[in-house]
């Protein structure tokens, strides 16, 4: 089971300066950044994911500039992402359209023949067929049949499969170093297997389920147990935004090929608590809490209760200071764990003062904070991990405050499961 990871630009400055809290003098953006497979020690994943919406050159604006674009049809994916195969051997280079940025369209803005253009361009050497995304998923038994939908989640499901043959049509002009993957959509277990029975017979042997960002897990389990039994034994499946990353055997029990996820990295700033991960001794996943030090120049918060004269600017750089320095004193021997969390509570009390909150309500929110900082901090568990996040930042990696900590904090995430799924992926074996 191979896992691969949805990329969306995501890079961190190499000689980023922690203490300064600055970018390395002589950085330039992209070229002087490096992508997880550059900056860690190892790969830390089985391929990359790239989505036509991300890259935007088409309809839907992306996150890529123009001369990115071109850039990225001229050179192709792995040149782009600086993934060649020859130093990454074996790994999958994947694109799909990235069906939630247009999902309010009546119809996706992309066609099998303009698709198969986009790939061939990219060097993919897996692709997914233009979809369009359904959300509804009935649970029950006796689920709605396709006459009984609304007629824009029918119409959905029938130009998902509409653009499933024309891709696969248009998909033989790349070459057979490409394998095009037809895109599973429905609203039910039942309607997922008839799209997954319809994809074969237009000679699909790798599909790919979509729409499962909002199913909970017994609901996917329903739709691979439908799927499975209405296609062929040897018939590949890949698991699109596959974010319950805690039930891997679910994915490994249905004869999952591969998935792709961003959970690992997003988790590490999007995430209320579990930002930093590890791996217990019993070799489960476990998580630590980020201690959130926000720039305070820079923090919409902060400077939102400046301008309204509620915080002094001066004040809270101060306290933000020796937030920072508390800290640094732990992981360096000189300081002391309470006196750390006093220091960075009392930043945080400014940060999160609720004034419509009574005194018993805000010492019960600073109470649970603290207990989880006391954690990150008493354990230290950035002293137990050699992957280069934590050899060279230490503690940095532990600090919630800029993109360039954060998005490392996420690349030591994606080295820790990786780990954990080799290890998954042998014990299954």
């Amino acid at each position: 089971m191979k896992f691969l990871f949805a990329d969306s630009l995501d890079f961190v400055d190499p000689n980023y300066d922690f203490l300064a809290d600055r970018h390395g003098s002589k950085r330039v953006a992209l070229h002087g950044d490096e992508f997880p497979h550059e900056f860690l020690d190892e790969v830390p994943y089985d391929g990359m994911l790239v989505s036509r919406g991300i890259v935007g050159d088409g309809p839907v604006p992306g996150k890529y500039t123009d001369a990115q674009i071109m850039r990225f049809r001229r050179e192709g994916a792995r040149s782009f992402l600086r993934f060649e195969e020859a130093q990454f051997p074996n790994t999958m280079m994947m694109g799909d359209c990235g069906a939630f940025t247009y999902r309010a369209m009546a119809v996706p803005p992309y066609g099998g023949e303009d698709t198969a253009e986009f790939y061939a361009d990219g060097g993919f050497t897996h692709g997914c067929s233009p979809d369009h995304i359904i959300f509804d998923f009935d649970a029950a038994i006796g689920a709605r049949t396709i006459e009984e939908v609304p007629e824009d989640l029918r119409n959905r499901y029938e130009v998902t499969l509409q653009n499933a043959a024309e891709f696969k049509e248009a998909a033989k002009a790349i070459g057979p170093g490409f394998t095009p993957m037809g895109v599973i959509q429905g609203w039910s277990a039942a309607s997922m297997a008839d799209a997954a029975a319809s994809l074969v017979k237009m000679g699909y042997d790798y599909l790919a389920l979509g729409g499962t960002v909002p199913l909970k897990i017994h609901q996917l389990r329903q739709a691979l147990a439908a799927i499975r039994s209405s296609v062929p034994s040897d018939t590949r499946l890949h698991v699109l935004g596959f974010g319950k990353i805690e039930c891997l055997a679910d994915l490994e029990h249905f004869g999952v090929t591969s998935f792709d996820t961003t959970s690992p990295l997003v988790r590490a700033f999007k995430d209320a608590k579990k930002n930093y991960w590890m791996r217990d001794a019993a070799g489960d996943l476990s998580y630590y809490t980020a201690i959130r030090i926000p720039q305070a120049t820079e923090n919409n918060k902060l400077k939102a209760k400046a301008l309204e004269g509620s915080v002094n600017q001066e004040e809270i750089r101060l306290l933000e200071s020796a937030a920072l320095a508390a800290v640094r004193d732990v992981a360096g021997g000189t300081g002391g764990v309470d006196e750390a969390l006093d220091a960075v509570m009392e930043y945080w009390a400014i940060l999160n003062w609720d004034e419509e909150a009574s005194p018993s309500r805000r010492a019960a929110a600073a109470s649970r904070q603290r207990a989880v900082y006391a954690r990150t901090l008493g354990e230290r568990p950035w002293e137990d991990c050699s992957c280069r996040v934590c050899r060279e930042g230490g503690v940095e990696a532990l600090i919630f405050r800029n993109s360039n900590r954060n998005k490392r904090r996420g690349m030591h995430n994606l080295h820790v499961f990786h780990r954990h799924l080799r290890e998954f992926r042998t014990t299954e074996a």
